[in-house]
């Protein structure tokens, strides 16, 4: 189970002053988290810290994301951490994460 407080966990954290995570991205972090953590707590917690201050900085700077027009034609844009791609709309105020997945999952597939 997540830390408490954790994202991944859900409640008061879903919706943050500068982003917040569609349900489907929430999903994914819980998942993310709970992968890793089947084999290490503190690391899943640190992947998911990094992934929270990554998402933290694209709120600032929404455009230095790249976009993907070889996974989707939607106007989001794409930022790695570790193997997992932030799924963002950098044109929503507050920044809505639309989505966070493995880069080996089928991306274009789970973005139509």
């Amino acid at each position: 189970m997540p830390k408490s407080g954790s994202v991944a966990e859900g409640g008061a954290l879903d919706r943050m002053a500068d982003y917040f995570f569609s349900p489907e991205a929430r999903l994914d972090l819980l998942e993310i988290w709970e992968y890793i953590a089947a084999d290490n707590l503190d690391r899943a917690d640190r992947v998911e810290g990094e992934i929270l201050e990554s998402i933290s900085k694209l709120a600032k700077n929404p455009m230095i994301g790249h976009l993907r027009r070889d996974l989707t034609s939607k106007p989001v844009r794409f930022w790695a951490v570790y193997s997992f791609l932030i799924i963002y709309d950098p044109e929503t105020r507050p920044l809505e994460v639309v989505r966070i997945l493995s880069a080996y999952r089928d991306v274009a597939a789970l973005l139509k």
